[in-house]
């Protein structure tokens, strides 16, 4: 149980000493622990962004994992802070809308308040609850600490709207939702959502004032510098420039619109 692997997912950056104080909060805890970053560039304060994100992040994670999430732009008012499971996975995190894509595949087992205050840092800064209250309790809960001791149970999270392509006759209607690291736009618009859409050339693939024909399987289908639309490891429609990057050489941003018509 000592070795549990703790994942932290925040809007931090890669410059800050932030993160490494939380780390050294739960080794403090648990010298034992496996902490692994799954990702520090979260845009600044977007719930919605992380929302849509970690459903991806955590899917491959062994059961009883740990996930701290902390994208806060409420920290010190009267959010709440919570823990979570659902299915097999953990998350503690801030009740702010963060976990609202987990919460649409599937509905937690387990809510509870984080209230008991014996399980924090003695000394709790009003802005950086993921230091004094989240990394503590999650290393406790690594070393065995029953999530019902944390506080009084809940019935439901806070949930936000998260956007949603639009399915109508001969058209699919979504947006960007992330680029990686390699400048792919990854949109909202999933293969169910095109399950009667042809993959050949009579389907048009529009974002912003640029334009592609044709649904592929792998990059290398189209020469190198071609604007190609493909299903990612995600399951999702992205859009691509091969052996380039999209975000560079289209100068769209996350929340462009994308239309597919056939």
């Amino acid at each position: 149980m000592s070795r549990q692997i703790i994942t932290i997912t925040t809007d931090f950056g890669d410059t800050h000493s932030y993160l490494a104080q939380m780390k050294g909060v739960i080794l403090s805890i648990n010298p034992e622990a496996t902490i692994i970053d799954l990702t520090h560039r979260i845009p600044p304060q977007d719930v919605v962004h992380v929302a849509q994100s970690l459903p991806e992040l955590v899917r491959y994670f062994p059961a009883d994992t740990i996930h701290i999430v902390v994208v806060d732009p409420g920290v010190g008012s009267d959010r709440k802070i919570v823990y979570t499971r659902f299915g097999s996975q953990q998350f503690v995190s801030p009740d702010n809308g963060c976990l609202t894509g987990l919460a649409h595949r599937e509905e937690p087992s387990t809510i509870v308040e984080l209230a008991d205050g014996q399980y924090w840092l003695p000394d709790v800064s009003a802005t950086f609850h993921g230091r004094d209250i989240m990394a503590p309790v999650a290393a406790r809960l690594s070393l065995g600490l029953e999530p019902t001791a944390l506080g009084p149970r809940r019935d439901r999270l806070v949930r936000i709207k998260l956007p949603e392509a639009r399915i109508l006759p001969g058209k699919v209607e979504g947006e960007i939702v992330s680029i990686d690291s390699f400048g792919n736009l990854v949109t909202n618009i999933t293969a169910e959502a095109l399950a009667d859409a042809p993959r050949d050339e009579s389907v048009t693939i529009r974002c912003d004032d640029h334009e592609t024909l044709g649904i592929y399987t792998t990059y290398s289908d189209q020469p190198e510098m071609t604007l190609i639309a493909l299903f990612g490891s995600s399951g999702n429609l992205e859009i691509a420039i091969v052996n380039d990057s999209a975000k560079i050489m289209l100068g769209v941003r996350i929340g462009e619109k994308v239309v597919v018509r056939w």
